[in-house]
C-alpha cells in the first residue's frame, strides 16, 4: 500500500494519442517534392466515457482501455481542505490520512497485507477541492480488491492510536518546515495573500493549533458530511467493460447511503493588494534567498484559462521560460525559476518564486520586475507559436496511464467542464492570440499590485531590497508565519 508504484504504459501512444502520434510519424517522413507546410498538431481523439449509475445513486463514469490488463478505480468525493470547517483547519486532509489507518473489521496492516498480496495499490488523499480513493489493481484481481476498497471509502474506523502516530508526523514535519526556506516562503505567501481566517492563507494539513485538537470524533464528523454518494462519482478506467464491473460495484457501493450534508462554509471573499509590498522574513546564514512574487489569480472556471495557459508557459512556465532564461541562464542567480497559476475552485495564487544567491537577492528582483513589466507588452509571434506548440504537443503525456486518465475525470468532474473538454484541449491552446496574451498579462499580472515574499539572511539582503524602493517592506516573525511552536 505504502511500497512505489509505477502504473504500465497503455500502449506504446495508446489510443489515446493515436491521432497525433500519426501527424509526428508523417512529419518524419515528408514528401520532398511537396514540402510541409507548419500546422497545429492534429486534434486529440479520446475514448468514451460510459456513464451509468448505482441503485443508490452514486454516478459510476467507465473508460475502456484494453491494452494492458489492469484497473483503475477512484472514489471522488466533492470535499477537500476547502470544506474544512471554521477552526478546524486540517479535517479533510487528517481524515483522507486516516481512511486506510483501519477501516472495517482490519486495521492498518491487515489492509496494507492484502492489498499488496492482490498486486494491487490502495490509497486516499485530499486536495482543495476533492478527497479520494483510489485503487490500481490487475483486472483479474478486481472482485477481491474492491471490497477492500469500499471498507476503507465507506467503513472507516479512525483508530485513536493511528490519530496519535499521524498526529505527531504531522506536528513534526511543522517544526521542520519552521527551518526551512521554501517550506517559510510558501506558507507566508498564502497567508499574506489571503490571511489567517480564508482556507487557503493556512496549509491544507492545518495549523499546530488544530492538529493538537482533533479527536477521531472530529474526523468522523467531517466525514460523515462530506463521504455521502449524492457527493461522490466512482470512476473505472482500464481492462473493464461496463456488464462486467457494474454488478461488482453494485455489490461493494450499491448498499452505501448517505446522511444530511452539513451546508458548506462559503469561502470569504480576497483583494488585491492596494500596492506592492514586501514582506520579509529573516533566515540567518541562509545560503539561499526563497522569493516568492504574486497575487490571488482566478478560479479553474475562468474563461481566460486557455490564454492564462499560454501567457505561463512563456512567463516561467517552461525550461525556456523568460524569467528561467532570465534568472538562471543568462545571469546566473538560480538554478531555476518559474511561474504558475494554481487554479481551484475560488481564486488561487498566481506566483512567480525562485532561490537565489543571498548576495544577489536585490539583483534577482529588479530581473522579476523586469519580466513583470515586459510579459505586459505584445509577444513576438515566433514566441507565441513556440508556447503554443510546448502547450499541445505536451498535452498527450497527461494521457499515458490509466491513472493519468483518471486524474483528467476527476479534474472534469469537480471542474465540471464539458465533455468534449480534452478533446478539442490543443484546438483552444492554438487559438490563443498574441492580443489574448497580451490582455490576460495586464488584466491578472499588475506588478504594481503585488506582495513579495522573501526569505533570507536579514542583514545581508535587506539594504538592496529598500535601494529597489519596490515599496513598503514589512518584516515578518516566524510565529506570525505558522503561529507559536507546536
Amino acid at each position: 500500500m505504502r511500497r512505489s508504484h509505477v502504473t504500465p504504459r497503455v500502449g506504446a501512444a495508446m489510443a489515446l494519442v493515436a491521432a497525433l502520434a500519426t501527424g509526428l510519424v508523417a512529419q518524419q517522413a515528408p514528401d520532398r517534392s511537396h514540402p510541409p507546410q507548419p500546422g497545429p498538431p492534429p486534434p486529440l481523439h479520446l475514448p468514451s466515457i460510459q456513464k451509468q449509475t448505482l441503485s443508490n445513486g452514486l454516478p459510476v463514469w467507465i473508460v475502456e482501455l484494453h491494452e494492458v490488463p489492469v484497473a483503475q478505480v477512484n472514489l471522488v468525493v466533492f470535499s477537500g481542505t476547502a470544506n474544512d470547517p471554521p477552526g478546524k483547519y486540517g479535517a479533510a486532509s487528517l481524515t483522507a490520512a486516516l481512511l486506510e489507518e483501519g477501516a472495517g473489521s482490519r486495521s492498518a496492516l491487515e489492509i496494507a497485507d492484502a492489498v499488496d498480496y492482490l498486486g494491487a495499490d490502495l490509497g486516499a488523499a485530499t486536495t482543495s477541492d476533492l478527497s479520494a480513493v483510489r485503487l490500481h489493481v490487475p483486472v483479474a484481481r478486481l472482485a477481491d480488491a474492491l471490497p477492500i476498497m469500499a471498507d476503507v471509502a465507506l467503513r472507516p474506523t479512525f483508530p485513536k492510536d493511528e490519530l496519535e502516530r499521524q498526529r505527531q508526523q504531522r506536528l513534526t514535519s511543522m517544526l521542520q518546515g519552521r527551518d526551512d526556506p521554501p517550506t517559510i516562503a510558501s506558507v507566508a505567501f498564502s497567508r499574506v495573500l489571503y490571511g489567517k481566517g480564508h482556507r487557503y492563507g493556512t496549509p491544507q494539513m492545518g495549523t499546530a493549533e488544530t492538529i493538537k485538537t482533533f479527536t477521531s470524533e472530529d474526523l468522523r464528523a467531517f466525514y460523515t458530511a462530506t463521504f455521502r454518494p449524492e457527493n461522490a462519482v466512482l470512476l473505472a478506467v482500464g481492462d473493464v467493460t461496463a456488464d462486467k464491473v457494474m454488478p461488482l460495484f453494485e455489490k461493494s457501493f450499491g448498499a452505501w447511503k448517505g446522511t444530511a450534508a452539513v451546508p458548506a462554509e462559503k469561502l470569504p471573499a480576497t483583494g488585491e493588494p492596494p500596492a506592492r509590498t514586501i514582506y520579509l522574513i529573516d533566515k540567518p546564514g541562509a545560503a539561499q534567498t526563497q522569493i516568492r512574487i504574486g497575487r490571488v489569480g482566478v478560479p479553474r472556471s475562468t474563461t481566460d484559462y486557455f490564454p492564462i495557459q499560454v501567457l505561463n508557459t512563456i512567463l516561467g512556465g517552461s525550461f525556456s521560460s523568460r524569467l528561467n532564461n532570465n534568472l538562471r541562464e543568462v545571469h546566473g542567480y538560480t538554478y531555476g525559476a518559474g511561474s504558475s497559476f494554481d487554479m481551484r475552485a475560488e481564486a488561487g495564487p498566481f506566483s512567480a518564486s525562485a532561490g537565489v544567491q543571498t548576495d544577489k537577492t536585490s539583483e534577482a528582483l529588479k530581473e522579476f520586475f523586469n519580466e513583470l513589466n515586459a510579459i505586459l507588452k505584445p509577444v513576438p509571434a515566433a514566441e507565441l507559436a513556440r508556447a503554443k506548440n510546448y502547450v499541445a504537443l505536451r498535452f498527450p503525456s497527461a494521457f499515458e496511464t490509466t491513472a493519468d486518465i483518471s486524474r483528467r475525470l476527476e479534474e472534469a468532474l469537480v471542474y465540471k467542464l464539458p465533455d468534449d473538454y480534452f478533446a478539442k484541449y490543443v484546438q483552444n491552446i492554438q487559438a490563443v492570440s498574441a492580443g489574448d496574451v497580451q490582455r490576460v498579462a495586464q488584466k491578472y499580472i499588475k506588478p504594481d499590485h503585488l506582495a513579495v515574499v522573501v526569505v533570507g539572511d536579514q542583514k545581508v539582503i535587506e539594504p538592496g531590497i529598500r535601494a529597489l524602493n519596490l515599496g513598503p517592506i514589512t518584516v515578518m516573525r516566524i510565529d506570525e508565519v505558522f503561529g507559536p511552536k507546536p
